[in-house]
């Protein structure tokens, strides 16, 4: 660690970590049980020990975009945009650069606080301040995030959260949706339908069940995770521009993702091609846009 230490907020028996120099994640959010704690996020590592990865964490920010841009490549006012491809050997950038950032505390309160991330332009060519502000009461967390262009030309934009939830064989998740992203083998959409039945997330879906990395159109800004064997649930709630849920189900790992993003995957080339409702946002030169998500923890039983 250097100057950037793990920030801890409490509010009653309900806690939660953040690294601001691991991306700006959510390390951990539990309560404080009988028989010990209860991880309502993959709970991530603590500082202290070896270097940590943000696909380690809790949580992690989308921002200035979120999923996959082909290549890396896109064209947006007239000029062509080559990013790196920031994901190992994966053929596409993908998730922006806040994720793999460090980012500075601006407040910390007891419940609360505030972490700042400022861009200077590279590869990505358009300087911006992001801000996520934390606050933490009992059995629930909110989060927003904040984006603001700071160049003087128009910026395309996306923003979204990227949360890990641990997994158990018979966690579901409930969501309200109207269509899916079918993809090819490289995770890039192809068509958009119906969700299948063993996909349909308005039923309730057995996370075990499936496997799939696909994004949801028509998200209803309410996702609903239960852990049936430990009579307990978490609700996802989503604010304005938050219509689109990706939803990640690896097969074989503890935990799993239901990621509210504000846009398609490769929003900006499918926009550039004349696509509508991609939910692409261009941002003028200095204005602002914020996002939020709520997390709240019940026991059920």
């Amino acid at each position: 660690m250097s100057g950037n230490p793990d920030l801890e907020l409490r509010a009653g028996d309900t806690r939660a970590v953040l690294a601001p120099e691991v991306g700006a994640t959510i390390v951990r959010y539990w309560s404080e049980g009988k028989a010990g704690p209860l991880h309502w996020l993959r709970p991530g590592p603590l500082g202290g020990g070896t270097p940590r990865r943000p696909g380690e964490m809790g949580c992690y920010p989308l921002v200035p975009y979120s999923n996959r841009i082909r290549n890396g490549k896109f064209r947006f006012g007239g000029r062509e945009i080559a990013l790196p491809l920031n994901f190992g050997d994966h053929p596409h950038s993908i998730h922006g650069q806040g994720w793999q950032s460090s980012w500075s505390a601006v407040s910390h309160t007891e419940s609360e606080a505030a972490l700042e991330y400022r861009h200077a332009p590279d590869a990505w060519p358009w300087e911006y301040r992001a801000r996520m502000n934390f606050r933490l009461a009992p059995q629930r967390l909110s989060v927003t995030l904040s984006l603001e262009n700071l160049s003087t030309s128009p910026m395309p934009a996306g923003l979204g959260f990227h949360p890990y939830y641990p997994r158990t064989p018979l966690t579901s998740l409930t969501a309200d949706v109207e269509q899916v992203w079918l993809t090819d083998q490289e995770v890039m959409p192809v068509r958009r339908e119906a969700p299948p039945p063993e996909w349909d997330l308005r039923k309730g879906l057995r996370v075990e069940s499936a496997v799939m990395d696909n994004g949801f159109t028509g998200w209803k800004r309410k996702a609903v995770v239960d852990w049936p064997e430990e009579k307990r649930r978490l609700t996802l709630t989503g604010g304005d521009g938050l219509e689109f849920l990706v939803v990640y189900t690896p097969k074989g790992r503890a935990n799993f993702c239901a990621e509210p993003v504000s846009h398609c995957t490769d929003a900006f080339n499918r926009a550039e091609a004349g696509e509508r409702d991609t939910g692409m946002r261009v941002l003028a030169p200095g204005e602002g846009w914020t996002v939020e998500i709520g997390l709240q923890a019940e026991m059920t039983g």
